[in-house]
């Protein structure tokens, strides 16, 4: 077969559009991996040199004195998202339940339309919500705030996380439930979601990761302190305040302890993320 100039013209330019295509590809991954890795290892420089047994199970200190730790924050952040993990996860996998499994009503429509919306509404403006929802009418700044403050950032993540899991379960499984006379609602429950429950903790682990580092809400919720608290009703301690406030103090020994304290956030991080990894990869070998 003789190919003609055109052709042969068509194939050269294909060619070096694909080659072209390649290579962008190729320098985006090198930048992002190089980025991404220079901010990871200016954060473990900085923040490596002060964390010790001592800055993770001790109270701050006064300004002025030596030494602290962020104990009490730990504990508050545990407390904060655990808190706005049992509110959020029956909301957020209702809602996809009802969502996907009634798809046929108007109102699951309009569920999955707020979940899209909603999850891309900036932090800090649904920390000021919770700050006129609950901290107003409480009249003071609390633990119980700022987990509701979490819960909504959870729960359209949520949402989308838990209908795509519940799509991966095929429709002769809830078909077959029932044909042999189970209910709809038994069926959802005995059923459809323990079949997918893999997806949904993938899905909670997404939604923990992204409260975690989140510090804008807790200034208008939790607002912080410097003392143990496990009490709802008043001001706790979080991790992500804790940076906050010793980033922007003019004190070189906070400065060093918000990088230290961030540092143990990426850790935790990377841990949640490296398990939803591991879920997601452990139910695509199943």
């Amino acid at each position: 077969m003789i190919m003609g100039a055109g052709e042969k013209i068509r194939l050269i330019r294909r060619s070096l559009v694909d080659k072209a295509a390649l290579g962008f590809m190729v320098i985006s991954t090198v930048l992002t991996i190089c980025v991404l890795g220079l901010i990871l290892g200016y954060v473990i420089i900085q923040g490596s040199g002060y964390i010790n047994w001592s800055f993770l199970t001790s109270l701050p200190t006064p300004v002025g004195e030596g030494g602290g730790g962020i104990a009490n924050a730990l504990v508050g952040s545990l407390i904060v998202v655990g808190i706005a993990s049992l509110m959020a996860v029956p909301i957020g996998v209702g809602a996809a339940v009802f969502a996907n499994e009634y798809r046929s009503r108007w109102l699951g429509w309009f569920v999955r339309f707020l979940a899209d919306v909603f999850t891309g509404v900036p932090a800090i403006v649904v920390g000021l919500f919770a700050y006129a929802m609950v901290v107003q009418p409480m009249g003071s700044f609390s633990a119980f705030s700022g987990s509701v403050a979490y819960a909504f950032l959870m729960i359209p993540i949520l949402v989308i996380s838990a209908q795509e899991a519940l799509r991966l379960v095929p429709n002769s499984i809830r078909e077959a439930s029932l044909a042999l006379g189970v209910p709809v609602w038994k069926t959802i429950l005995r059923i459809v979601l323990p079949t997918c429950s893999r997806a949904l903790m993938t899905g909670l682990l997404l939604a923990f990761a992204r409260a975690l580092g989140e510090a804008s809400p807790m200034l208008f919720t939790a607002f912080g302190n410097s003392f143990w608290n496990v009490d709802l009703t008043k001001p706790i301690a979080t991790v992500p305040l804790v940076i906050y406030r010793y980033a922007v103090a003019p004190y070189d020994d906070w400065h060093a302890q918000a990088w230290a304290a961030s540092l143990i956030l990426v850790f935790i991080v990377l841990i949640a993320s490296s398990l939803t990894r591991l879920a997601f990869r452990s139910r695509l070998d199943d």
